[in-house]
Order: C-alpha cells, then structure tokens, then sequence
C-alpha cells in the first residue's frame, strides 16, 4: 500500500513553486469538469480565465474584487504565522460592513447634527468604525480561547453566522430603508459618501489603492519589525518563543485584531464602494476564499496580492460561466475547492514522498 514517509529535506524552491504548479493542475481538472458537464472545455477555460481580463474595464473589476481578498489574506496571514488558526474572516468583514454602513447613515440621514462634516470626512470614520468593529468581532474569539482555552477554529466559524444573523436584524429593523418597499436593505448612500473611483466607468475605487499601501506596510512588520517576528517564533517554534520570553497571550490578542481590522476594513470597503448600502448579504465569501488567498501567497503580504488576482478571476469566471455557459454558480466554488486541494496536495509533497510498502 502506498505511505507517506518524510523527505530527508524538503526543497525551497518547489515551497514557491507549488501554487504555480497546483493553478496549473487546477485548470487542467476544470477543463475535464467542462468536458464533463457537456461543454467544449477549450471555450469553457476560455470563458472562465480569458473573458475576465479581455479589456481594461474587465481588469479594473479584477482588481476591484482583488480588494477585500487581500485584505482579509493580510490579517489572515498574520494570524496563521503565529499558528492561530482564525477561520472567522468572513464574520469580521460582516462586522466591519455593517459597523461600517451604521456610520455611513448617521451621518447620511441628517439625524448627527454635523452636516458640515465632509464625505471624505465621514467615509474615514466609516473605514475606521469598519477596523473596530471587525477588530471587536475578532476580539471574541481571542477572548474566548484566552480565558476558557476554547477552539479558536470553531468559535471563529460559529461567530460567521452570528455576524450574519445580526446583519439580517440590522436590515430588516434599524437601518431598513423605510422607503425601499419592505425590501430587507438600507437606504443608497449619497453619491459624496462613496468611496472615489480610480477610473472613469468601471467601480474600481480608492479601496485599491489602501490595499497595495497595507500590503507594504505588512510586509515591513512582518519581515522587518522585531513585533511580527516574535509572532513568526511563536508560531513555528512555541517552546522557544516561551524560553525567550514571548507572549503567547500577546501574540494570540496581536494577530486576532489585526486579522479582525483588515478583514472589517474589507467590509467598509465593500458598503462603501460596489455595494454602497448595507444589504443582507455584503461578501460573495470573500472571507472564507482568503484563507486560500493566503496559503497561495504563502502567508507573505505581497503574494497575497497575487493570490488575490488568481481568486477574483476565478469569482468573475464563475460569474460568467453562468450567463454564458448555464453553469452552475457552484462552478466558483468548485474551482476554489480544487486549488485548494491541489495546493494542499503538492505542499504535502514537497515534505513527504510517496512510497509502497507491503
């Protein structure tokens, strides 16, 4: 039978080459699922990878989906660096969104009393309010894993849910639009507290730019900053970092509010750019999909920017494979689930090596 038995040592340079080789599998299996679902898989590869970057207003809607994967990727990243295994991501942009949306309709509805408060003004504090709220929703989590040792995994993922359930209250009861015909949603954000777009005709919007400025700054505190390197020692070394005197505490509350800021952030962005109100449903998963984002980057800010390209083509291919295809919308899912698997798949390979024994 066929066993895993451990490299001797594993090689550097297929640790980086792994996502590559797990994309391109991932598109030779989705050519044979196109094959199997009765389509020519040439034109469904096509439709699926090509059409979304055929021109310029197809890339800005590339890039603008490119946004909140990474984001969310950033502060997931830190966490699984200091082996704090956050699953919750899509609750914290939740949290973010909505907080978010609330401070965008204080301020829109007149009823705050400082109309003399700019857009750019109030769209700041709607960024800010987004990082507080995703901070606290994360904030749960650490608090629960610090004081009763609870499963950072499933508190994080149950309190997705949660964050869903209360969006679902906030649009069917306070911020409900008491003009838009009983329709679970709040009002339209006026023009002036939307976030500026890049380019003229497309929704690329100043979120983009936020981005690529977090992933730099994240870089230079993981790699350059004596704090993300005691959140690396404690991830992959804990008896050492406790011999040195690093805080496991510390590094559990540092990276679970790091990950609820940017991922919060993500979900201002989102109400205040392409959505521009607070609806029942603020991310596609989003959330959820950046834990891929970040393993393809392998946890390193700027490839997670490249894994966030990879993710939003597929969320745009999926899009398109069903109005012009007739797929499925499971067809997005199913690609992420296979990079996933593949990538998952070739980094187990890269330490063991596959042998039979009897």
């Amino acid at each position: 039978m066929l066993k895993l038995e451990l490299r001797a040592a594993s090689s550097r340079n297929m640790a980086y080459l792994s996502p590559i080789l797990a994309l391109a599998l991932t598109i030779f299996f989705g050519g044979l699922v196109f094959l199997a679902l009765g389509k020519n898989p040439l034109v469904g590869l096509q439709v699926f990878l090509i059409e979304p970057v055929r021109n310029a207003p197809a890339i800005a809607e590339l890039l603008m989906k490119t946004t909140p994967l990474v984001l969310c990727a950033l502060g997931l990243s830190v966490c699984y660096r200091a082996n704090v295994w956050n699953i919750g991501a899509e609750g914290q942009l939740i949290a973010g969104g909505l907080a978010a949306g609330s401070t965008i309709l204080f301020f829109d509805n007149g009823t705050a009393g400082l109309s003399g408060l700019s857009g750019g003004t109030v769209l700041v504090l709607a960024t800010l309010a987004g990082v507080i709220g995703g901070s606290l929703w994360a904030s749960i989590t650490a608090l629960l894993k610090d004081q009763f040792h609870a499963n950072e995994i499933l508190v994080s993922l149950m309190l997705t849910y949660i964050a869903q359930l209360l969006l679902m209250y906030a649009v069917n009861g306070p911020l409900k639009d008491p003009n838009g015909m009983n329709f679970p949603q709040s009002k339209v954000f006026s023009s002036e507290y939307l976030l500026p777009h890049l380019m003229a005709g497309s929704r690329l919007h100043i979120g983009f730019v936020v981005m690529l400025i977090a992933s730099a700054v994240m870089a230079v505190f993981v790699y350059r900053s004596f704090a993300g390197y005691r959140l690396t020692v404690g991830g992959l070394a804990p008896l050492a970092a406790r011999y040195a005197g690093f805080s496991s505490r510390k590094a559990l509350w540092t990276s679970l509010l790091i990950s609820g800021g940017f991922a919060g952030m993500a979900g201002a962005f989102e109400v205040a750019g392409p959505i521009g109100q607070v609806l029942p449903s603020i991310s596609p998963g989003y959330g959820f999909a950046a834990i891929i984002v970040a393993f393809i980057g392998r946890l390193n800010p700027i490839g997670s920017i490249l894994g966030g390209l990879v993710l939003s083509l597929f969320y745009l291919g999926g899009e398109l494979a069903q109005s012009r295809l007739g797929l499925p919308s499971a067809i997005t899912g199913l690609f992420q689930g296979m990079l996933l698997f593949l990538l998952l798949a070739c980094d187990t390979l890269i330490n063991y090596r596959l042998r039979w024994k009897k």
